[in-house]
């Protein structure tokens, strides 16, 4: 039996928590014994929380979330991720790119407060800052969505039009944001296409079944051909028990079917479905939520340009009695 062990490629710990305190003092630590040398590498990763990740690239990182299949978790991880981004201090623009179908702002919870949206801006009916919904909990993550719910776009609107948007966020008084989130609609079509235009880099979301992984080898053909080589993927509502017992794929499996490199993996959790209800990101629970704290690491490895590596660990063959011959 193989299971599923997940390391980052840079050690580091397994929490993301401002709060958190490292249970041994690093002072009283002695010169590890060869058996303690795992266990010591642990705790010094652990205290690498105490510092600030290092923004790589030049800002502003304009990243897609995108995934080909509708209902594996695009919304939900921009959401987390770009609130993940602006508890760590960053300035986030997350722009909702679905026409007629958004759903960013409901996740967020700030469906009320969305006035006017990017084809006011275009028609002139209002500035760009007044289509900028600025977050009350986190004054430095702002929202943007393309159009109202149930609306259609001009037939000029297209990739053209979301570049010009990028640059104005580029050009604003205030500064350029350090990373703006575009929220891709499902698909292939033309809001795809319309989405990945003004982008440098991409995140791409699937979950380990087979329809979803085929949906995203597509999607990563289609953004290699448009430029895009900065491709990571986030593999979402991961369940250990189904890998354990060989329904479902495992990370490593997704990894090696894909060729990516793994920014998170995201385990099933069902606070995702009350958080959603709620209008309240899981990686703004406390406590935090598993399905929370991977978010938070993804969004660390995003800053760093980092990502990890999936590993598959055999386990200790269990004793076989004379009736399991028989499935006894």
């Amino acid at each position: 039996m193989l299971s599923l062990q997940l390391c980052s490629a840079n050690p580091k710990p397994a929490l993301l928590n401002p709060s958190f305190k490292p249970f041994l003092n690093p002072r009283t630590l002695k010169p590890p014994k060869p058996y303690e040398k795992r266990k010591l590498i642990a705790i010094s990763s652990v205290l690498q929380w105490n510092r600030k990740p290092e923004l790589a690239g030049e800002t502003p990182r304009v990243v897609v979330i995108t995934s080909g299949k509708g209902g594996v978790g695009k919304t939900t991880t921009t959401a987390n991720v770009g609130l993940s981004l602006a508890r760590l201090g960053f300035s986030v623009v997350a722009i909702d790119a679905d026409v007629g179908l958004r759903n960013l702002d409901l996740l967020l919870g700030l469906e009320n407060r969305v006035n006017y949206t990017v084809v006011e801006v275009l028609n002139g009916d209002c500035r760009l800052d007044q289509a900028l919904v600025r977050d009350k909990r986190w004054s430095n993550f702002e929202l943007l969505c393309i159009s109202k719910p149930r609306s259609k776009l001009p037939i000029g609107f297209g990739g053209k039009a979301l570049v010009w948007l990028v640059d104005a966020l580029k050009a604003r008084e205030e500064g350029s944001p350090d990373f703006i989130l575009i929220d891709c609609p499902a698909g292939i079509d033309a809001g795809f296409i319309t989405a990945i235009t003004p982008a440098n880099e991409a995140v791409l979301v699937t979950t380990p079944d087979i329809t979803s992984l085929r949906d995203a080898d597509r999607v990563t053909g289609l953004l290699e051909c448009d430029g895009i080589r900065d491709i990571k993927m986030i593999v979402n509502r991961v369940r250990t028990d189904m890998i354990k017992g060989e329904d479902m794929m495992s990370v490593l499996d997704v990894q090696e079917m894909l060729g990516l490199a793994l920014l998170g993996v995201i385990p099933e959790d069902s606070e995702v479905i009350r958080s959603t209800n709620r209008g309240y990101p899981l990686v703004l629970n406390k406590p935090p939520t598993l399905a929370g704290l991977a978010f938070e690491q993804a969004a660390w490895r995003l800053v760093e340009q980092d990502s990890m590596k999936a590993v598959m660990v055999e386990e200790e063959p269990k004793r076989r009695g004379f009736f399991s011959f028989f499935g006894g």
